[in-house]
């Protein structure tokens, strides 16, 4: 079963509530992504792609069409039951970090369990685990000014794991980097997957970057003009158990739960 499925999904800019009357940047788009797969969105810049990506994390609703995560419909829900499912079961990772410079990074990576009132001891147990996963825990305690971009990104990457998520959406993650730290974002990103079982989808415009995933979803003028499996590259899998100390601080899965119960 999909873990995230778009239907007839639209967006057009500019336009009334209810109209298509504006700049349409997504055009019927239908697309699945199934657990523990590794999903490469790419294209020309304007295609679409970050737009598909937003519209698939709940960041932007569409004009049509509907995103629906684990079941629940996203434009169903209200503002702050949205804010809710992505808080908990969706983590994000920007090309610009957004780590605050005046926490360490443990802080930051712990934030959104702080955000849902995890006692304190738990954040910080959880956020040094997720920290250690993507082999950053010896630089927990540093603020970002002391970290090279590469290190920040990790960082981040491990913020957007530490509700134990069940999907990881990634906007140009290397964008900001050089090559070298590039490919290791990328080796990251890869072993979350094959490793964890993790599912993530990445948009780039890099064809270097995009090959590395299992699966290639390639974008123009707002629609989905391929969608390719990659050989030799992580595809899918079953999703694994959720850690011991990711399970406490989310009430055990309870974004979808309380997505449910309060649409």
């Amino acid at each position: 079963m999909a873990i995230l499925r778009a239907e007839h999904l639209e967006k057009a800019f500019g336009a009334a509530a209810g109209s298509k009357s504006g700049v349409m940047a997504i055009r019927g788009v239908d697309v699945e992504i199934e657990p523990g797969q590794f999903v490469a969105i790419t294209g020309a810049s304007g295609s679409g792609k970050s737009t598909l990506l937003h519209l698939l994390g709940g960041i932007t609703r569409p004009t049509a069409g509907r995103v629906l995560l684990e079941g629940v419909d996203l434009a169903a829900l209200g503002d702050d039951d949205l804010a809710v499912v992505r808080r908990r079961r969706i983590g994000f990772v920007f090309q610009r970090y957004n780590l605050l410079p005046e926490l360490s990074l443990v802080e930051n990576v712990g934030l959104p369990l702080v955000l849902d009132r995890i006692p304190e001891a738990r954040c910080d147990a959880a956020a040094r685990a997720a920290l250690e996963t993507v082999g950053m825990g010896h630089r927990a305690d540093h603020r970002p000014d002391a970290l090279s971009g590469g290190e920040q990104q990790r960082g981040a990457i491990a913020r957007a794991l530490v509700t134990s998520p069940a999907i990881v959406l990634a906007d140009e993650p290397t964008g900001a980097l050089d090559s070298e730290n590039s490919r290791r974002v990328v080796e990251l990103l890869r072993s979350l997957v094959a490793d964890h079982g993790q599912t993530v989808v990445l948009v780039t415009h890099d064809p270097g970057i995009a090959a590395a995933a299992g699966r290639c979803i390639r974008m123009a003028d707002g629609r989905i003009v391929s969608d390719t499996l990659q050989p030799g590259s992580p595809v899918g899998g079953g999703r694994p158990p959720v850690p011991r100390q990711a399970r406490e601080s989310n009430g055990g899965g309870g974004g979808r739960r309380a997505g449910r119960k309060r649409r």
